[in-house]
């Protein structure tokens, strides 16, 4: 786990490593599997096991399933030579926090 900026809330967040992500992507599997089990079940019940797990594991409490699936590490390139936060890819070529431009 390590504190990263998300391009999409905006903000820095706890993302999970390789390895959590695993844990993370099996958990929310399990969460649709009991959801077409369970249609009446409230959404949030679901996905509770991937809730509780990123918040044992970050102490972030987040209540969106979906959120979480895009706090990986991995998905975000290196960090900003110029501002410091990460490239929203691995190729990319371009900071659009601070308009570096990124050179291999």
């Amino acid at each position: 786990m390590k504190i990263r900026y998300c391009w999409r809330c905006r903000m820095d967040v706890p993302m999970l490593d390789s390895e959590e992500g695993k844990i993370a992507s099996k958990l929310l599997s399990e969460g649709f599997q009991q959801m077409k089990k369970q249609m009446k079940t409230p959404l949030s019940e679901n996905f509770r096991k991937l809730l509780d797990y990123y918040k044992d594991i970050t102490g972030y409490e987040e209540t969106n399933h979906n959120a979480i699936m895009h706090h990986f590490i991995d998905l975000y390139g290196p960090d900003c030579e110029n501002c410091g936060k990460p490239y929203r890819t691995e190729t990319a070529t371009f900071c659009p926090k601070c308009g570096n431009k990124r050179v291999f």
